[in-house]
């Protein structure tokens, strides 16, 4: 087992609640870059996932200066193989599993196995579940797939555990980019329950509040994009605030 899906396991097993930063190549450039690049070197989260909607010839370098500036791993979050880069530390080898659009569930895998198998990359094979929010989100519009009602539990946990039993190694649970409200809390409780795999939320996290929320339900891992991309300058602040709650969680 490789060193970054092997410290997700260990930090799990210690209750060790982790933050991952999604930069997007496509919107991180210029002044947003160089503010970015600044707060994660001023308070660095545990990982910052490099990846977007849309395919992009940006992500190579973003992964340089990000490697370079910052000691937090790079994971790939890919939109798709134009987003593939064997210099991050590890990539998460998605499949849209709540879709039933064969090219997010296995053509894109095809397409990209033997180059990703011949990289070395650290591989995380991870079900990609999107939840229905209030408004339609770039990876519902792209991948032209129905997102799962945010009341349907059921449903969401079965297709949680189709993942498991397909021998994926976390599950991703998605709100959308931009979403005006995160993965409803009772159902971030409910396959934390029913699941034995890491949980990794995202989409529509806006506050420390709903950070705190989200580890408080069961994640693992909170996903924050969006937000950091109007506020860059609020990082440290969010990465603050998970080391208050695990300190305060050691002493409880």
């Amino acid at each position: 087992m490789k060193r970054v899906f092997r410290t997700i396991l260990l930090n799990r097993e210690l209750k060790k609640k982790m933050l991952a930063v999604l930069v997007d190549p496509d919107k991180c450039k210029a002044n947003l870059l160089v503010r970015t690049v600044a707060a994660l070197k001023t308070n660095t989260p545990d990982f910052i996932f490099v990846g977007g909607s849309f395919g992009s010839n940006s992500t190579e370098s973003l992964i340089e200066i990000l490697k370079e500036e910052t000691s937090a791993q790079v994971i790939l979050f890919p939109g798709n193989l134009s987003q593939f880069s064997k210099n991050a530390d590890a990539m998460l080898f998605l499949s849209l599993i709540s879709g039933r659009n064969p090219d997010y569930l296995i053509s894109q895998q095809v397409n990209a196995a033997i180059a990703v198998k011949s990289s070395g990359i650290e591989i995380i094979p991870t079900g990609y579940i999107l939840i229905e929010g209030t408004k339609q989100s770039a990876v519902e519009y792209i991948s032209n797939t129905k997102p799962i009602p945010a009341d349907k539990k059921d449903i969401v946990l079965a297709t949680a555990t189709a993942g498991e039993l397909l021998g994926m190694r976390a599950i991703y649970l998605e709100a959308g980019s931009g979403a005006e409200a995160p993965v409803p809390i009772s159902l971030v409780e409910y396959l934390k329950k029913n699941t034995e795999i890491p949980l990794i939320v995202g989409g529509g996290i806006a506050s420390k509040e709903q950070m705190i929320e989200a580890f408080e339900a069961g994640a693992d891992i909170v996903v924050i994009g969006t937000h950091f991309e109007d506020n860059p300058h609020e990082i440290p602040e969010f990465v603050t605030a998970l080391s208050e709650y695990l300190e305060k969680s050691e002493e409880e």
